[in-house]
């Protein structure tokens, strides 16, 4: 049955309804069998050791896990060095923590939005008023409704006095909905504009209203948004994603390594089966990059703390890369494009230029104040600063007279009665005491154009100075012209989508005892012409999203009309692009909106349903989809979007529950600036990847290469172990705060489907990989077979060249890794963090080459002053490959890490 167009009396058959005495406990207990109750079904999720299990088995876990097992048995026959077991133990706990917490938010936002039931309703049961809790509500109930209440199910309305509900936590709009029982719905319409039905979840600001709940629990459109909400399944970020792959390749070739190594040894005969077997599971672990995890963490948090200072707080750590690589920005328009507050542009006085800025003259003066005589906003002067209340469009009013220095409410006369604005009438009236008129009575009325247009007997060209200190009497002109000239003007301040208010007056003896007489015989003054303006950053920021090759979109509950100014005036909309509502919208197959989608670019009177068909849409395609949003019909498209923003200030829990990501400021341009860092964050994780499997591969590609020519193997274990947990591992945690390169935002988003081996880091990371085996082998080769410095070459000696060589090569090797630039134009102290782990690191190593008991550890020679210079050398080589390499690629205008 459809509630909104249906007949009042069809809808008390259907629910055997007496409206005079309600439903009977029987009649409510059957409803309630056969429509349900008024609560949000949930599934059951898995339990906390259930989601533990889960991420345990992820198969980074997975390696890493294998890695603790196997640095635990080193460690057991070794040395007894639990260290790496301990740190790679924690990283996994990190991983398992974060996910967890991620996969709980769902829940957080159906929970939250529990929290917006109603606790109680006013309904008539059994001939008898009773005020009951709203989860009691049936379908067919008999509900009351006052100012002040929280609606607790979908109703009907039978009848509606001055009725104004605030449904931003559904619709998203701010802006107060006048209800009216009388309305006739016969087609389908946007929920915005069902004005003959309330919802739950929604308050009811002024008037009152009797309705029969027609619609409970799931089936309500709050249980809607419920049950999408819990259909949303938040997938891996495309971070994850690249993360799982990468941790594929690396196990295959960790085995594959193993395996080459241990077949090679065997059929040279001269390792045994012991060693040869441990030797085959340090190179299967010398693949893995222990660190990596815990660094992608490291940069995620910095980034997070960075997004902090930049008023977007991260819910979801892994929402700081994924924002960065986002290729759709899905916007709400009110507050988070515009200013959120009504403003006035343009006025026009009868007979008059229309105003649009600058000067204002005494007419155009006496017009505003005449407009605040006749609003009910105030507003008070607190440190400085006015404070405006009231109705946002009345508040406009007000601001526009503190703006041009005309707010003197001392001065205002006295209002002696006020006929109330109503939805049907769309008007207000107001008596007051103007000086002037000594025993006689000014009225004002406001209102929409339509009820107020002039007649050619109440234009008025002249309009009276209607201030206190005029003295000019009225002269009422019949010019048929100026009737046209007012409907010219209404309608182009409407195709400019501004929201238009008309003003009448006119003078009497009396005040009649009827207040609606106060409304005939009007003389028409003028209208004003209020939008909610852009922010003034706005622009720009929609500018800098087109710049970095991302799609700016607006997706709004207002009319298309305002949307479309709006969009139009901030460049989010352009010439050849469409304006879709939600009708439309919902007649389109899904074939029909993926072959439209990419041309639209402002979404008008949208439901939850049309949101969250959008952001679906667009993921479709491959895009990343950053969702804004503030109510609660924004949760599930929040929820589904590769990145859900809720506002802060005026968001819902529910939406701020159901995101990855709460804007302090509720401004765009923060999104856009969160963006910036994602990308930074991004652009830091894979430079740490260019940096640790640099020397991952060439850690087994040496040992291989040593085995097959027959000099043995390169490197033991624990020296494999330390260069990839010390050597590199400890600098690389500085590339987590490595400072955003200038051309970040003036490249394309990186593809969902993007490796991260794209944009040449593949190839970047075989130069380098190639340098470290070419020195690491020379140092080897010239430790084994070459007498330097009077030191009896020998196998030991060279791996422990190989060590050094690899060591010091790959520990300076993150200055390479930090910039596209030369190191001597980047510094070396610019990034303290880098500057101080790569002393450590240095530090650590000249120890453990110098104290005999460390030497021990790491199975190393003493080496010669010859020798060492000889290892700093061949280091420094590698590095002047990569200067050289950069400078090759700067010239041609490309990038050393992309």
């Amino acid at each position: 049955m459809n509630y909104r167009t249906e007949n009042i009396k069809n809808l008390e058959t259907h629910y055997e309804l007496d409206l005079e005495k309600g439903l009977s406990p029987d009649q409510v207990e059957n409803h309630r069998t056969k429509y349900g109750n008024n609560e949000f079904s949930t599934q059951k999720g898995p339990n906390l050791f259930q989601k533990i299990l889960h991420h345990l088995l992820e198969i980074m876990n997975i390696i890493l896990l294998l890695v603790a097992v196997l640095a635990t048995y080193l460690a057991f026959i070794g040395n007894g060095n639990y260290t790496k077991t301990i740190v790679v133990l924690l990283i996994v706990i990190i991983n398992v923590i974060v996910s967890t917490l991620q996969e709980s938010r769902a829940e957080a936002a159906l929970s939250a939005l529990k929290k917006l039931s109603s606790p109680t309703s006013t309904v008539i049961r059994n001939g008898q008023r009773q005020t009951i809790a709203s989860r009691e509500l049936v379908c067919g109930d008999f509900i009351e409704l006052t100012a002040g209440v929280q609606i607790g199910a979908d109703i009907r309305l039978l009848s509606s006095n001055s009725l104004q509900v605030d449904e931003s936590s559904l619709t998203g709009e701010s802006e107060p909905i006048d209800k009216n029982a009388n309305l006739e719905i016969t087609t389908e319409v946007p929920l915005g504009d069902q004005l003959n039905m309330v919802f739950s979840g929604t308050n009811v600001l002024n008037g009152t209203a009797r309705g029969i709940v027609v619609a409970v629990g799931n089936q309500s459109q709050m249980g809607q948004i419920a049950t999408l909400i819990g259909e949303q399944i938040k997938g891996k970020t495309p971070l994850q994603k690249r993360i799982d792959k990468l941790a594929k390749r690396l196990a295959i070739i960790a085995f594959g390594a193993g395996v080459l190594i241990f077949i090679i040894n065997l059929l040279y005969g001269n390792v045994p089966l012991v060693d040869n077997l441990m030797t085959a599971v340090v190179l299967g672990v010398a693949a893995v990059p222990e660190t990596l995890p815990v660094i992608v963490t490291l940069s995620l948090i910095y980034g997070v703390e960075n997004m902090a200072q930049k008023q977007a707080i991260i819910r979801n750590i892994p929402a700081v890369e994924t924002l960065g690589n986002a290729t759709v920005i899905a916007s709400d328009k009110t507050g988070t494009l515009t200013q959120n507050q009504m403003t006035i542009q343009k006025l026009w006085l009868s007979g008059k230029d229309i105003w649009s800025g600058g000067h204002l003259s005494d007419h155009e003066v006496t017009l505003m104040q005449n407009f605040a005589y006749a609003s009910n906003a105030t507003a008070q002067l607190k440190n400085g600063e006015w404070e405006v209340h009231g109705d946002p469009t009345e508040a406009a009013i007000i601001r526009f007279l503190i703006t041009h220095n005309l707010y003197h409410p001392e001065k205002a006369p006295k209002r002696l009665a006020e006929f109330p604005f109503d939805s049907s009438r769309k008007k207000m009236s107001v008596v007051i005491a103007h000086p002037q008129y000594k025993g006689r009575y000014m009225v004002l009325t406001k209102g929409a154009f339509d009820r107020l247009a002039p007649t050619s007997q109440h234009l008025t060209h002249h309009p009276h100075i209607l201030n206190i200190d005029g003295t000019t009497a009225l002269q009422p002109d019949p010019e048929e012209a100026l009737l046209a000239e007012a409907q010219q003007v209404h309608d182009e301040f409407a195709d400019n989508a501004l929201r238009v208010l008309s003003l009448s007056y006119k003078v009497i003896d009396e005040i009649p005892s009827k207040l609606s007489d106060l409304e005939e015989n009007l003389n028409f003054l003028g209208m004003i012409g209020m939008i909610d303006p852009p922010r003034a950053e706005s622009k720009a920021a929609v500018q800098e999203a087109r710049t970095a090759g991302i799609k700016p979109i607006m997706i709004t509950g207002d009319h298309a009309l305002t949307a479309k100014a709006i969009a139009k005036e901030i460049d989010i909309f352009r010439e050849g692009d469409l304006v879709v509502d939600g009708l439309t919208l919902s007649n389109m197959t899904d074939a029909e909106l993926s072959a439209d989608i990419e041309k639209i670019s402002v979404y008008a009177r949208v439901s939850p349903e049309d949101k969250l068909r959008i952001v679906k849409s667009w993921q479709a395609k491959g895009q990343i989809v950053a969702m804004t949003g503030d109510g609660v019909n924004d949760a599930p498209s929040l929820r589904a979007a590769d990145v859900g923003t809720a506002m802060g200030i005026a968001g819902t829990e529910v939406a701020k529950s159901a995101s990855d990501i709460v804007l302090a400021d509720d401004n765009f341009a923060t999104i856009v600036a969160a963006i910036r860092e994602g990308r930074r964050v991004y652009t830091n994780i894979k430079k740490t990847i260019y940096y640790l499997l640099s020397a991952n591969v060439a850690e087994i590609l040496t040992m291989l290469i040593g085995a097959i020519i027959g000099w043995g193997l390169p490197f033991t274990g624990i020296q494999l172990l330390y260069i990839n947990v010390l050597a590199d591992g400890i600098p690389g945690f500085g590339l987590s705060r490595e400072k955003a390169d200038s051309h970040l935002m003036n490249q394309d988003p990186v593809g969902v489907k993007e490796s991260l081996f794209s944009r040449g880091v593949n190839w970047r990371i075989a130069i380098c990989s190639t340098a470290f085996i070419i020195t690491a082998l020379v140092g080897f080769y010239l430790g084994r077979f070459v007498e330097i410095a009077g030191l009896t070459p020998s196998h030991q000696l060279g791996q422990t060249m190989a060590f050094i060589t690899l060591t010091l090569a790959s520990t300076i090797n993150v200055y390479n890794a930090r910039s596209n630039q030369s190191i001597l134009r980047v510094g070396l102290t610019s990034n303290k963090m880098i500057f101080g782990t790569t002393l450590l690191s240095l530090g650590l190593t000249i120890l453990f080459m110098n104290i005999p008991i460390l030497m021990n550890v790491l199975e190393v020679s003493p080496l010669s002053i010859t020798h060492w210079l000889i290892a700093i050398g061949l280091a420094l080589a590698t590095t002047l490959t990569i200067e050289t390499t950069k400078f090759i690629l700067n010239k041609q205008g490309k990038k050393f890490i992309g």
